[in-house]
């Protein structure tokens, strides 16, 4: 077997995980989650992998009553490992070791060297990822190899460590570990420390308080069949094919113990027959005995049929053993309320006190039985003389009356010792629940979570039914009756088919079943034995029979309530467990589903508002696709994981066929960040209106984002909307007719042109600071872009994170973009494919434009004199330019309309005057002149000679305005084509 941390090592998982997860990269995948959980905590409190101050305490040392159950393991254990290359380190519940034993010269040199020594402390938070530390930070057994270590000294070795709990209060008090070298390490180093903890934990049990010493002692003077043992110490029967409880399986015993505590608890009961999964039979007695000092007991004794005579081995496990081993950690009252595990303990003669009463060395042995004692309060009447043990009908004993000898097995109050094991397991799994449930904000993911954590540790079969309204985020209306739930999370033991609803099926509940009456009443409803709820069998009697058939027997139904309102349904059903559903499971599972009730409802809210501030965004952001020829567009936004953004992208028509592209991005998230963006688009078409050059527009827009940052003199001090804005905006303006395309930004990312052949390029843009501060001029530049070129721009979230910085992401980018002849639909997935995570942490808008040319035969032009003469040639020369594009019908009107744009630039204005037309979706009709004055449409008075022109002008055309340039302005109109 090679090794664990040998063969990860040598695959390279681990190779070179820790150098990436300390430069902040994502290392999920890579290594275990135990191991990346401590490393990140140890990130968290500032550790450095390569420099450590490891903290010295003097004279650490544990309370002699821990020592008496550690010394003994600690012996056998440095025995057993004595011809091994491993040290036994023992640590106080603080993680300062306290002894360290074997392990070899050269190990131990190694170790002192790395301060791995007493007196040291190797807690987490002080040495980093180990088995000392990591196990008190995790509560459990763990395993760690090589450079799992999170400190760079530590990587040499390989180590495992298991905490060693006070088997009554739950409580670590130390840690145990085992350490090698890392090419002698094994992952069952970690079975090796936990049994090594849970004998130390055995011993500690075995501690007993004097009452439960005396109800022992009382039941070893009651037995009358215990004559003759020797008073040395037992040698328990484990050996090979030894029919002992040593020889019985985990589960033979499991059942064993169940089955003792039941009959326990049940004072009417004393006989029971148990049929282990094993195949062999025990027969279990219940019997009551009185100490000396007027403590009174029951037991009860089992003999274990079915196996070949009990052989002696020469070590065994000590008294309680069975409990140490399977306890669940948690905080209970005094001892006298918890069981106390005594596994295959013989029955001694009376003058003998002791906790483990002596067995003789010989070859053969009685057939076993179990006794199980459980101290009884004081008050009780004195015991009844118990009755004669059931001798085995089979003749399984042999002929020295090994029908009459037992074995001891648990010490208690008479049902308080199953009373006392559930209720630590049940601590266990509500603690369990406030962890696990709830850890999103996503109503299906917290019902599943409920489910997961319920089976198989209280039920068998889970399922959790809620209204659409809830998953909607909506507020639920009143459930009863028939109404219609969707089964939302189901969790099985059995992954076989059920013939219970699947998920996502609508369940319409009829009145008589338990999830109705359920609902209307807002009570939990009970049905302990399933096959007796006919209002159950009633909502669909062939299913539910095939139900039963299957074994499913006992059902809780919880409301999920929470503030007052019932938000669905949860169904808890046994199969597999035999035990049917009682009032305290009742208890605990009304417990359970208000907790995730609670959760559940805060996810809906949440919900809710998400919904509502992303339907906000998306009704400010562009619907569909704007009219325009210049470029053919594809985008895509992306809201981030943790709610809606401010970022928005647009496409913008603007005059003389041109078109405006635009990426902007508001700072933080949530509704006033998407408000925030829908005032600044709505800016950024009311500046495109007035054709303001790029760097006018982002001018007029840092003002306006300055005015907002300063709340206009209306906000309240500590709004939303009296906060700093903030925002980065591109703008870029492409005409197709020359085939330019004018650039500028404040604070945004670079923009990447694409040319035909696949080569990228980012655009150097001159560095202009976000838009808010004000004072500093944007600047512009100017391209030439050859047709079929690529223009992308987007927002920071998609190129930077925080587990990736710009410049990577930049790179990623080029790579991706380079490609020959791709749509830009088939760009925006592949960017976002490469780039993108499943759920991104930031806002994401990306646009991607190929531009297009506006062609020679789609353009007229003609450069005019300043002469009133030239109007007439006007004329004419657009009336052959409209015939010849097969435009007659708009001759007489588009004549009209250059007559009075070009005699009011010869009469108003300054050379040169300009003419042109252009072809595109519509009609454009252009005069240019050397003229800033701008002339206003105004209605002339009846006495007027003049002023009608451009009244004329503008009931004639569909649009029609007015756009300045460098030397003047431009007069244009559009007329739709017919």
């Amino acid at each position: 077997m090679i090794p664990l941390s040998v063969a990860w090592d040598d695959i390279g998982g681990l190779v070179d995980a820790h150098e990436r997860f300390l430069a902040g990269s994502l290392v999920e995948s890579d290594v275990r989650d135990s191991v990346l959980d401590s490393w990140k905590r140890c990130r968290s409190v500032g550790l450095e992998p390569h420099r450590l101050l490891v903290r010295y305490t003097a004279d650490v040392a544990l309370d002699d009553r821990l020592l008496r159950a550690v010394d003994p393991v600690l012996k056998d254990l440095a025995a057993s490992l004595a011809d091994v290359g491993m040290t036994i380190a023992l640590c106080d519940g603080q993680g300062r070791m306290v002894r360290r034993l074997g392990g070899g010269r050269q190990l131990c040199e190694r170790l002192d060297e790395v301060q791995f020594a007493p007196g040291f402390d190797a807690s987490e938070a002080a040495v980093g990822t180990n088995g000392v530390g990591t196990a008190l930070a995790e509560r459990g057994p763990v395993y760690v190899a090589g450079r799992e270590h999170f400190a760079d000294c530590l990587q040499p070795f390989a180590c495992a460590g298991a905490p060693v709990r006070d088997p009554l209060s739950g409580r670590i008090e130390a840690v145990l570990d085992l350490t090698c070298l890392r090419d002698q390490g094994d992952p069952a180093m970690v079975r090796m420390v936990r049994d090594a903890a849970r004998d130390i934990e055995g011993r500690l049990l075995e501690q007993a308080t004097q009452r439960e010493r005396a109800l022992l002692a009382a039941y070893r003077r009651a037995d009358g069949h215990a004559r003759g043992w020797p008073k040395q110490p037992a040698a328990l029967p484990f050996g090979d094919g030894a029919g002992s409880l040593g020889s019985l399986g985990r589960i033979d015993l499991a059942v064993l113990r169940e089955r003792a505590e039941e009959l326990i608890a049940s004072p009417q009961r004393t006989f029971a027959e148990v049929t282990l999964p094993s195949g062999r039979t025990a027969t279990l007695l219940r019997r009551q005995v009185r100490g000396a000092a007027g403590e009174i007991g029951v037991a009860v004794e089992a003999r274990v049929l079915g196996g070949p005579r009990l052989r002696h081995a020469r070590s065994a496990p000590t008294v309680a053993q069975a409990l140490a081993a399977s306890a669940v950690p948690g905080t209970l009252g005094s001892a006298a309320q918890v069981v106390r595990a005594v596994q295959a303990v013989p029955v001694a003669p009376p003058m003998s006190d002791e906790l483990a009463p002596p067995v003789p060395e010989s070859a053969t042995a009685p057939p076993v039985t179990t006794r199980t004692v459980v101290p009884t309060p004081s008050t009780l009447e004195p015991a009844p003389t118990p009755a004669p043990t059931p001798q085995p009908s089979d003749g399984d004993g042999d002929g020295d009356g090994g029908g009459a000898d037992g074995w001891l097995l648990l010490v208690g109050e008479p049902g308080v010792g199953r009373l006392a094991v559930l209720a630590r397991r049940r601590l266990e799994l509500l603690h369990d629940a406030s962890v696990r449930i709830g850890t999103t904000l996503d109503v299906t993911r917290t019902a599943e979570e409920l489910a997961e954590v319920t089976v198989p540790r209280f039920a068998d079969f889970v399922a959790v039914d809620l209204p659409d309204s809830v998953l909607r985020g909506e507020e639920p209306e009143a459930l009863g009756g028939r109404t219609a739930l969707r089964r939302v999370a189901i969790r099985a033991v059995r992954k076989e088919p059920h013939n219970l609803y699947a998920v996502g099926d609508l369940v319409e509940y009829v009145p008589s079943t338990p999830q109705a009456r359920c609902l209307e009443t807002r009570q939990s409803v009970l049905e302990p034995v399933l096959a007796d709820a006919g209002g159950w069998l009633a909502q669909d009697p062939a299913r539910l029979e095939r139900v039963l058939a299957a074994g499913i027997h006992s059902l809780i139904t919880v409301p999920l309530r929470a503030r007052g309102t019932t938000l669905g349904v949860v169904s808890f059903y046994r199969s597999l467990q035999p035990a049917a559903f009682e009032d305290d499971d009742l208890s605990l599972a009304q417990e359970l589903s208000g907790r995730a009730a609670i959760c559940i409802d805060n996810a809906r809210r949440y919900t809710r508002e998400h919904n509502t501030a992303l339907t906000l965004q998306r009704s400010l952001l562009p619907r569909g696709r704007s009219e325009q020829s210049a470029v053919e567009v594809a985008y895509r936004y992306l809201p981030a994981q943790a709610g809606v953004g401010g970022d928005w992208f647009d496409v913008i028509p603007l005059s003389g066929a041109r078109v405006a592209l635009v990426v902007g991005d508001v700072v933080g998230h949530g509704l006033h960040a998407a408000a925030t963006m829908g005032r600044l688009r709505t800016a950024v078409h009311n500046f495109c209106a007035l054709d303001m050059p790029p760097d006018d527009l982002l001018t007029h827009l840092d003002d306006l984002v300055g005015r907002l940052d300063r709340g206009e003199g209306w906000a309240a001090e500590n709004t939303p909307d009296s906060g700093i804005v903030g925002a980065t905006c591109l703008y870029a303006v492409y005409d197709p007719v020359s085939r330019r395309c004018t650039l500028t930004r404040a604070g945004h990312p670079l923009p990447a042109v694409v040319a035909p052949d696949g080569t990228v390029e980012f655009v150097d843009l001159p560095s202009c600071p976000p838009l808010g501060l004000g004072g500093l001029p944007f600047e512009t530049i100017e391209l030439e872009l050859a047709e079929g070129s690529q223009l992308v721009l987007y927002t920071d979230g998609l190129v930077e994170d925080r587990h990736r910085d710009i410049d990577t992401g930049l790179d990623q980018l080029r790579t991706v973009l380079a490609g020959v002849g791709r749509p830009p639909e088939e760009t925006c997935e592949a960017v976002l494919d490469a780039l993108l995570p499943t759920r991104p942490g930031d806002d994401v808008a990306l646009l991607v434009a190929r531009t297009h040319t506006l062609g020679a035969d789609r353009v007229a032009q003609w450069d005019l004199p300043i002469d009133p003469a030239v109007v007439s040639r006007a004329r004419e020369a657009v009336t052959g330019r409209l015939a010849a594009w097969g435009l007659d019908d708009l001759a007489f009107t588009t004549e009209l309309i250059a007559s009075e744009l070009v005699t009011n630039a010869i009469r108003h204005a300054i050379g040169p005057v300009q003419l042109r037309l252009l072809r595109d979706r519509a009609l454009i009709c252009e005069v240019s002149d050397g003229s800033s004055t701008s002339p206003r449409l105004r209605r002339a008075q009846s006495t007027d000679e003049g002023g009608r022109g451009l009244f004329l002008v503008a009931q004639l055309t569909e649009r029609w305005g007015t756009r300045y340039t460098p030397n003047g302005k431009v007069i244009w109109t559009e007329q739709p084509l017919p």
